[in-house]
């Protein structure tokens, strides 16, 4: 189990590395986290729903996502409810406070352990990746995700420290007192991350940790920005660059409060041909050649939000102006003439108008429809793919002419396709097919200095030189002999 001193300092990432470092050794691995609590999921082959990173840790270990990968997922949708998928679907909503109350817990305990047993069954090591920091001492009754899952597993612990926020003695000698005497006892060794500077300059500090702690530092991973990994949250993406750059095709996304799977912008996002941020900045909306409209957990509250700050008005200027507008998912609902929730699933808000974009509707309802999906799309034969997670059913206005965006490959359709610069689709990933990024792109061809990028070996080499990254800095060996696999 690859543990935390805290949230964000590299869990996710270094499982997909060793995920990716067993498979290059020979092992058959697979992730597992007990529950995960993101607004970026998946949708499993077998069309269920799992966080995004478990599905990127399997893509790293060569293998299908399944739901045992992550059998709770906790989506947030306002103040402090959340949605829980449970072994891939939806269980209710609940509010922080229920959630964590012992009762009822064990319920999830015993889906969680069920769901370790049958993975474990069937791959060989199991990484477990925990959550937040496994110190969070208020909450360890109710814990099944940190170490009480590693005593379950009987896993190794392998403690993760983010040396760049600082305080890294603090966080690692801190969080090892806190922990009960058996549960220190699983805790095997420790990696120091997102080094910068001079690693020589460090040798006295692992003495010292090791001196203080008594367990050995297995690494110091020096901080990386040329290997691209999908991140597991959308604190950074404000801080992209949103100046407007000459020869090349700017790409906006825009910032939405409850923005979701942000990940389905990260393949374009590395394309020499693009260069793409995220914005609620009317200004640097109005910049951009294409204005992406992602994901979100909450449309109507987000419609309300758009139109108050001023962004409803800079995306109907930019298109009058002659920019793409392309929605996805709750993105496609916010381009629509209306949005309804008669029963309330979002908030109290009943019905809200939408941009008007696209003469088409959007009830959300009980069902949630979570699958895979192949598809074509207008002009391209080749086969594409894709996946679906969403509430609402959308259908066009009764006087509008019938336009799919994509022919699904049960014969069903998805999306609007009005013109070559407005469209709208339910599919996630759309723009992980470089067909479909050349497609949008196309209008804009006059400015480009670059060519497209082999989107399949770009991602497998990406989790290559991730691996290679950490058995440089990491003394891999000691990890195997920890483990006696």
């Amino acid at each position: 189990m690859f543990a935390g001193t805290g949230s964000d300092v590299g869990k996710s990432v270094t499982a997909a590395a060793f995920c990716r470092i067993f498979l290059q050794d020979g092992y058959n691995p697979a992730p597992f986290k007990a529950q995960n609590m993101a607004l970026n999921s998946y949708a499993t082959p077998d069309g269920l729903e799992i966080g995004r990173a478990q599905a990127m840790q399997a893509s790293a270990a060569g293998i299908d996502c399944h739901t045992d990968m992550n059998p709770i997922l906790l989506k947030p949708y306002s103040g402090n409810n959340s949605q829980i998928i449970l072994n891939g679907r939806p269980y209710g909503n609940q509010n922080a406070f229920s959630y964590f109350n012992k009762a009822g817990r064990d319920v999830f305990r015993k889906e969680i352990q069920k769901a370790y047993d049958r993975l474990a069954k069937r791959y060989n090591p199991i990484v477990l990746e925990g959550a937040g920091s496994i110190a969070e001492i208020n909450l360890k009754e109710s814990d099944f995700v940190n170490m009480s899952m590693a005593k379950y597993a009987k896993a190794e612990v392998i403690l993760i420290a983010d040396i760049d926020r600082g305080g890294v003695f603090a966080s690692v000698y801190g969080t090892l007192l806190l922990l009960e005497p058996e549960e220190r006892l699983l805790v095997k060794g420790i990696i120091i991350n997102k080094f910068r500077g001079d690693l020589r300059l460090f040798e006295s500090g692992v003495r010292k940790i090791e001196e203080l702690c008594n367990i050995p530092v297995l690494g110091v991973v020096p901080f990386f920005k040329d290997i691209y990994i999908e991140e597991e949250d959308s604190v950074s993406l404000k801080t992209k660059d949103s100046n407007y750059m000459a020869g090349k095709i700017n790409i906006v996304v825009v910032l939405l409060k409850h923005l979701s799977n942000f990940t389905d912008f990260s393949i374009i996002e590395r394309d020499p041909r693009v260069h793409l941020y995220y914005s609620n900045n009317p200004e640097e909306i109005e910049k951009a050649d294409i204005i992406l409209i992602p994901g979100t957990k909450s449309t109507i509250s987000d419609m309300y939000e758009i139109r108050k700050n001023g962004i409803a008005q800079s995306i109907l200027k930019s298109y009058k102006d002659g920019a793409t507008v392309m929605g996805i998912c709750g993105g496609f609902q916010i381009m629509g003439q209306s949005i309804c929730d008669p029963m309330h699933h979002e908030g109290e808000i009943e019905q809200l108008p939408g941009l008007a974009l696209l003469p088409v509707n959007t009830i959300i309802g009980d069902r949630k429809i979570t699958r895979q999906v192949k598809f074509t799309f207008p002009g391209s034969p080749e086969i594409c793919k894709g996946y679906e997670i969403h509430m609402g059913s959308t259908t066009v206005a009764e006087e509008s002419e019938n336009r799919a965006l994509n022919q699904l490959d049960d014969g069903s359709e998805d999306g609007y396709y009005l013109n070559q610069k407005c469209m709208g689709s339910y599919i996630h990933g759309i723009l992980d097919n470089s067909q479909f990024i050349d497609f949008l792109l196309s209008p804009y061809t006059d400015k480009l200095k670059n060519s497209p990028v082999d989107l399949t070996q770009f991602k497998e080499e990406q989790f290559d030189k991730l691996a290679e990254h950490i058995r440089k800095y990491v003394d891999i060996q000691k990890i195997y002999n920890i483990l006696s696999i």
